[in-house]
């Protein structure tokens, strides 16, 4: 597995080298901690931002069908809401699984 950028990782990756008596050797890193910290952190909010979106225009859609747009079918409002649905659903595993390994890595011991 090779992570570059990852300040933690090599760490624990030269103390897995000289638990076993191996010459350690320097680690190489490619891309800075804080490009990987704002490269995640971007790619995080945009896809809060997707969801968000979604979200806004399902209720733009139901609000307009609920006001007689004729243009706007039930169906068009029913898949946009499966959609912002399904979208919340899996950003919020996504929060359950990060927030287990946090757990995880906080009851790790030192």
């Amino acid at each position: 597995m090779n992570v570059p950028g990852s300040s933690l990782f090599s760490e624990l990756e030269a103390m897995r080298v000289e638990a076993r008596g191996l010459p350690t050797q320097a680690p190489s890193n490619d891309v800075g901690v804080s490009d990987v910290h704002s490269s995640f952190g971007q790619m995080l909010k945009d896809a809060l931002n997707n969801v968000n979106e979604l979200q806004q225009n399902t209720n733009d859609l139901r609000t307009r069908f609920d006001m007689g747009d004729r243009s706007i079918s039930l169906s068009d409002v029913m898949i946009a809401g499966q959609k912002s649905s399904i979208a919340f659903e899996a950003t919020v595993q996504v929060r359950n699984k990060v927030l287990e390994a946090y757990k995880t890595i906080m009851n790790m011991p030192v």
